[in-house]
């Protein structure tokens, strides 16, 4: 805009006003946060389900057991990864324009939040679509136990040290995939994050 001061003939031109970047007063959006964790759980009941009937495939044609188990042992870190960055890509783009640190805020309380909703239905012996699965695995430790009981063997101090390093390869492979997952989830929200405009 042109205007003309006190002074006949010289003309002053105003600066062009950029507005600024305009970040949420509230950094965390549950809204899209719940709709990202929705996405991670579900994307992991199907891929989980897909490795299941491969594994359970490969081991009805006489595959070995060993390497079935670490097959579905790979599988599950790599449905894991692929779910929570469908998660953190989801939320982001469910969002409003936002800067990287908030998207990645945002990812890292997506992963919490799946990781304890997760545990907790584990835990409390919720298995979604393998309630099924759980069920006939139940009935069948119960018929176990009503004709005589379940013998459990003497372990000696061998099979204890075998248990116990096989436990800990389990609680290693847990942090280290629960870690990736965390990373996952961050780099599906800075993916798909909006960054915001800036006019002129």
């Amino acid at each position: 805009m042109t205007y003309y001061p006190d002074r006949p003939g010289s003309p002053v031109v105003e600066p062009t006003i950029v507005n600024p970047v305009v970040d949420y007063h509230d950094r965390v959006r549950w809204g899209p946060i719940l709709g990202g964790i929705a996405i991670a759980l579900s994307s992991q009941l199907l891929l989980s389900a897909l490795g299941i009937a491969i594994g359970l495939g490969a081991g009805a044609t006489g595959a070995n057991a060993g390497s079935v188990g670490t097959g579905l042992g790979i599988w599950s870190i790599i449905s894991l990864l692929i779910s929570l960055f469908l998660g953190g890509w989801v939320m982001a783009q469910s969002c409003g324009p936002m800067t990287s640190k908030t998207a990645l805020l945002n990812a890292a309380i997506l992963w919490g939040t799946t990781l304890a909703l997760s545990a907790w239905l584990l835990a409390s012996g919720v298995s979604g679509a393998f309630g099924a699965v759980a069920a006939n695995a139940g009935e069948i430790a119960n018929q176990v136990q009503q004709q005589g009981g379940v013998n459990i063997p003497n372990v000696d101090a061998n099979q204890a040290r075998e248990i116990a390093g096989n436990t800990a390869k389990a609680a290693w492979s847990f942090l280290l995939g629960s870690l990736l997952g965390l990373v996952a989830a961050m780099i599906g929200a800075v993916a798909g994050a909006r960054k915001p405009r800036v006019y002129a």
